[in-house]
């Protein structure tokens, strides 16, 4: 008498050295074409990125972020602080302090506040510095 021994994985019967297919085993389904499906999301997917960024405003974080990046490249000097940041008609303008010359003690430090006017996409259209102060005395506005 033949033992039958059913695999659990494979979904097969072996008797007496033969393999037969069990009926109630499952066949994987046959793959479909991966770069048909990819290339057509990529396609809309793009053109939905596209769409989105051009309606899409930029945060005031990323404002004020590109703001600092633009300011270090034209002056060399990198902002320590985001003052303030405030949505006008042109665009952003964005408060950045600068150390302009350190010193020892620290709080002799040459501080400075700059104004960077930056458009809707976040490239600037100028700046000027509107404040130069000493650390240790404070730059309020008066």
């Amino acid at each position: 008498m033949a033992t039958a021994r059913k695999s659990s994985a494979s979904g097969e019967s072996r008797t007496s050295g033969s393999t037969t297919r069990s009926s109630s085993a499952k066949k994987a389904p046959a793959k479909k074409s991966a770069t048909r499906k990819s290339a057509a999301k990529k396609s809309s997917g793009s053109q939905q990125d596209q769409e989105t960024a051009k309606s899409a405003k930029p945060s005031a974080m990323k404002v004020a972020r590109a703001a600092a990046a633009q300011l270090t490249e034209l002056t060399g000097r990198r902002p320590e602080v985001v003052v303030g940041v405030e949505r006008n008609d042109d665009g952003w303008q964005v408060e950045l302090e600068v150390v302009e010359s350190r010193r020892i003690p620290d709080s002799t430090d040459i501080l400075a506040t700059y104004r960077v006017q930056v458009d809707e996409d976040g490239e600037m259209l100028g700046y000027y510095r509107a404040q130069r102060y000493v650390r240790g005395k404070g730059g309020e506005r008066g």
